[in-house]
């Protein structure tokens, strides 16, 4: 989520921002304040084998991978201890790591240190970019007739019938696909108040809430911080007498990443190690409706030009996931009437399904952000209404705006369509929702593909089998 600046001079009074340059893209990267980065070589004499994945991941994460034949590397190792035992040697705190990335998150007063760190040789010389091998053959534009289905609804959305309606997912609600079944991980910035309040009820008396963490103060309480979560987890998940979301039997991990008191790439890395962990316990989808452009170290924000789907930390780490054999939504961004107008990170990622947002009405909702990829590709990928959308709020349902609220609307949708087709590969149900999205046949750079037409996705895929 994109924070009010912080004034530079507030940085570090004893680390200059002409040092920190140094660090930016190197194999040590500075992040902030005292905090770095260290990536390293390789993961030799791991004590882990390919044979015995059961030792890092759990049967759900096996079963995926199996599946859909996805191969399991070295890449799924946990990262070498004895690496991360030789950064304690020097006086470094190490705070976190990174399998997928192979790095490690480092604190230390005594900055010298890291130039010595940089010679270590188990540290790699510079961050590679990281391979993806999930592949799909994209699908030509859905062409069949869909005969119209006038079943009544058989749920009662209340408030939140326009946004649920809007992506005919509803249709597939008649049939029974609410997201049973499906595990879904929600990166955010907090969800206060989900353990007590009626709109959630539902989840923890039918075991829907799986797990959670917090990835920012590495412990479990994500209920005493931040409401954005709240209102997101909502959107998909929320069930009472007035409100339905769009995938109101789907099961939940809850993972903190956000810290609201600053905007560093910190909040990326602990992006990717969230999406590590939803890797390992096995989920299916995971959104994110935060987004990653300018950071309080002027130098480590990002360029247009580096949101080409292989340069920003939460994008690969998006990919990784991707190639895992999980779906990845993420909102596109509210920067369309900012100076920057362009999606942010991980929306730039080729393996991402971007969400921008429309009004009730289906048109365009002026903060949207804008596409292309700065490589070109059609972003967002969809949208879904993100503006007066009804959300849980702290204490009562109230309306908020923004592609935090489309992206998971959209991601409680594509859950119920998992549902429906749950041996199909993964990112041909996304190539089909973009196909049978009201603009597949003219994709712009504020609505994507358009907005999905889900009951018309089910009968293309139900044709196919």
């Amino acid at each position: 989520m994109k924070k009010l600046a912080i004034i530079l001079t507030f940085l570090v009074i004893s680390f200059s921002c002409l040092e920190a340059q140094q660090y930016i893209k190197t194999s040590v990267r500075y992040i902030y304040d005292y905090e770095f980065v260290v990536y390293f070589k390789d993961k030799a004499n791991s004590p882990f084998s390919i044979t015995k994945p059961e030792e890092f991941l759990s049967q759900k994460a096996i079963d995926r991978r199996n599946k859909f034949n996805i191969p399991i590397t070295s890449q799924d190792f946990p990262v070498n201890s004895s690496y991360l035992q030789r950064l304690r040697d020097m006086g470094l705190t190490v705070t976190k790591w990174s399998k997928w990335l192979n790095c490690a998150i480092v604190t230390t007063q005594d900055t010298s240190i890291m130039a010595d760190v940089r010679n270590l040789d188990f540290v790699r010389p510079k961050p590679q970019p990281q391979p993806k091998n999930y592949q799909y053959e994209p699908a030509d534009n859905y062409r069949g007739q869909v005969k119209a289905d006038t079943t009544t609804d058989m749920f009662d959305y209340g408030v939140a019938t326009n946004q649920v309606t809007m992506l005919n997912v509803n249709k597939l609600h008649n049939m029974g696909y609410t997201g049973k079944g499906v595990t879904m991980a929600i990166l955010d910035a907090g969800f206060i108040k989900v353990d007590e309040l009626e709109m959630f009820d539902s989840l923890w008396a039918n075991n829907q809430i799986k797990g959670y963490f917090d990835f920012v103060d590495m412990d479990t309480s994500v209920f005493n911080v931040g409401d954005h979560g709240l209102m997101v987890l909502s959107t998909i998940g929320g069930n009472k007498t007035g409100y339905l979301g769009t995938a109101p039997k789907a099961d939940f991990w809850l993972f903190r990443t956000e810290d609201g008191s600053s905007e560093t790439q910190l909040e990326e890395y602990n992006f990717v190690i969230a999406c590590e962990m939803a890797d390992s316990v096995g989920v299916d989808i995971i959104h994110a409706s935060l987004g990653y452009s300018e950071f309080d170290v002027e130098e480590t924000s990002y360029t247009y030009s580096q949101l080409n789907g292989n340069t920003a930390i939460s994008t690969i780490g998006a990919d990784i996931a991707a190639s895992k054999g999980i779906i990845v939504t993420s909102s596109a961004g509210n920067e369309g009437n900012d100076p920057w107008t362009y999606i942010s990170a991980p929306a730039d990622g080729d393996s991402v399904l971007a969400v921008g947002a429309v009004n009730y009405k289906g048109s365009y909702a002026y903060f949207s952000s804008l596409g292309p990829s700065y490589d070109g590709r059609v972003k967002p990928d969809v949208t879904a209404q993100g503006y007066s959308v009804y959300v849980q709020g702290r204490k009562n349902v109230e309306t908020a705006s923004g592609t935090s609220f489309s992206g998971p609307i959209m991601a409680g949708a594509v859950a119920c369509l998992v549902q429906a087709f749950p041996d199909t590969n993964y990112m041909k149900i996304l190539d089909v929702i973009r196909m049978c999205s009201n603009q597949a046949k003219d994709p712009d750079d504020k609505y994507g593909y358009g907005i999905p037409d889900f009951y018309k996705a089910y009968v293309y895929l139900k044709d196919e089998q």
